[in-house]
């Protein structure tokens, strides 16, 4: 350790002490780095922070302390990035509350064991850069698909509303991932004093930033561009099926799609009637008078037999139904548990459900021609985080329609979160989407990804806004994530192969 910068002797320390302190120090630099993701956007940080692991991970005097550096990393990112799941359980605290802290823990430990592995197989394969970006990436990949996915707070979201962005356009979120670790590593490499890599690939980093960012800008929407209305109640969770409150919530819909002038539609949030679609025909009534002749599309839930869905309804001018979309990809332990029909009889059930197993999935991605508006991809709140249900439509639409009910998220970092990956599937599709949260943020959100108008959470109101044109299809529309799959099982195999030459 003689004549190191002082972070270098710092790790190296750390990386030969206990493995209690070990831990607890990786744990700390976990924490530190999930400040990149929103709303906070320490992006700077967050690089800092994952090249102090990668150097831990190059101290490492073994595969079990790599392994364990990857858990107490991820446990720590995973607890400060995900924070807001503790707030589902306090809508009813009374039942649920004491889950919280549990929840918390108990969630980021496993999703820290998808680092573990990352960490191990990095190690195994020689400790280098590329086998740190390409292990903890392929990592990332399986936790956004393995038991039904969670695709949320990915070490690349940090880029979400800077110009490092746009490259999800040809990478998409993997890319951005593979950016974050390469630029991490080089970080470490030029505290190592390793000028030629290091500086190399931040100079290159630098590059990319500002390359992204002259992408960023979109032509002028058109004059005759139609006009979209956001409606945001902004209806608490712990109130929204409050017998008194239910009324409050659905006359101010009401008064804000009466709202002069109209527009070209207008947009409810999810779940936003208070009665199931089967016996909705007079609400839809009203709401249709209300709006003037607009066409309204709103979120419902639907029973079908003994089956219960999580709607978007879209109505024409007389409030009959158009088309009908029942979200396919459900919560787990939210809208469904598993086995819920056994599980009910001790008390237990989804937080979102009503009975038993709760909501029942539907057929999967579907396409709603909205007439001279063209045509829509709905989705449905949690759907927005996985890029693969874009790329499941039956074919490409002209904008995203994402209705949400983000009150379940509470008022610091979910919403926020939630908001930022819809700006990154449009940036990998090129295509506007329509937004509209219960509590906010609602907003219009242009082809590459930019906010044109939005309402800011906690407030309830509407916006009128222009719906931007839809862009050709990117790069990563065409060819999606398997390129880059295959690269980084590519660079992985490769650093196992010079790992073993030279063990």
């Amino acid at each position: 350790m003689t004549g190191a910068f002082p972070p270098v002797r710092f790790i190296e320390t750390i990386a030969a002490a206990r493995a209690r302190t070990l831990g607890l120090a990786a744990l700390g630099i976990g924490a530190v780095a999930a400040l990149g993701q929103a709303p906070l956007g320490l992006w700077p940080v967050s690089l800092l922070a994952f090249a102090l692991a990668f150097g831990l991970l190059r101290a490492s005097t073994g595969l079990r302390r790599a392994a364990w550096i990857g858990w107490a990393f991820g446990t720590g990112y995973f607890i400060v990035a995900l924070n807001w799941i503790i707030e589902p359980f306090l809508v009813d605290a009374a039942r649920y509350g004491w889950m919280a802290p549990f929840a918390l823990i108990f969630m980021s430990s496993g999703l820290a064991l998808f680092w573990v592995a990352g960490f191990a197989l990095a190690h195994s394969a020689g400790r280098s850069a590329v086998a740190f970006v390409a292990a903890l990436t392929l990592a990332e990949a399986a936790r956004g698909v393995l038991f039904t996915g969670f695709p949320w707070a990915q070490p690349g979201h940090i880029w979400i509303g800077t110009g490092m962005m746009q490259w999800a356009a040809f990478a998409g979120a993997l890319g951005l991932c593979v950016i974050t670790l390469v630029l991490a590593a080089g970080l470490w490499h030029l505290v190592n004093r390793r000028w030629l890599p290091g500086g190399a690939i931040v100079i290159a980093g630098l590059a990319g930033f500002l390359g992204g960012g002259a992408l960023a800008p979109m032509a002028p929407i058109p004059d005759d561009a139609p006009t979209i209305r956001l409606v945001q109640p902004n209806a608490a969770q712990r109130e929204k099926w409050d017998p008194e409150m239910i009324p409050v919530f659905f006359q101010r819909q009401i008064d804000y799609s009466a709202a002069l002038p109209r527009p070209d539609l207008v947009v409810w949030p999810e779940t936003a009637i208070p009665v199931l679609l089967n016996n909705a025909e007079p609400t839809l009534q009203s709401i249709a008078r209300a709006a003037g002749g607009t066409p309204v599309v709103l979120g419902a839930q639907r029973l079908e037999g003994v089956r219960l869905y999580n709607s978007l309804v879209a109505t024409d001018e007389d409030g009959q139904i158009d088309a009908v979309y029942d979200k396919y990809h459900l919560v787990p332990f939210g809208e469904y548990l598993p086995f819920g029909n056994y599980l009910k009889r001790f008390g237990l059930r989804g937080l979102a459900a009503e009975d038993g197993n709760g909501f029942s999935a539907g057929p999967g991605a579907k396409i709603i021609d909205m007439g001279p508006l063209g045509k829509a991809l709905p989705l449905i709140c949690y759907e927005g985080v996985f890029p693969g249900h874009v790329a499941s439509a039956p074919e490409r639409p002209d904008f995203l329609l994402l209705i949400t009910n983000d009150a379940w998220f509470g008022q610091l970092s979910g919403p926020y979160q939630h908001f930022a990956q819809a700006r990154l599937r449009s940036v990998e599709r090129g295509l506007p989407m329509i937004r509209v949260a219960n509590t906010g943020i609602s907003a219009m959100i242009d082809a590459r990804g930019n906010v044109q108008a939005s309402l800011p959470l906690g407030q309830a109101g509407y916006l009128d806004a222009s719906l931007p044109p839809p862009l050709p299809p990117t790069l990563y529309a065409r060819i999606g994530d398997w390129p880059i799959l295959a690269l980084l099982v590519l660079a992985l195999g490769t650093a196992f192969v010079i790992a073993r030459r030279n063990a």
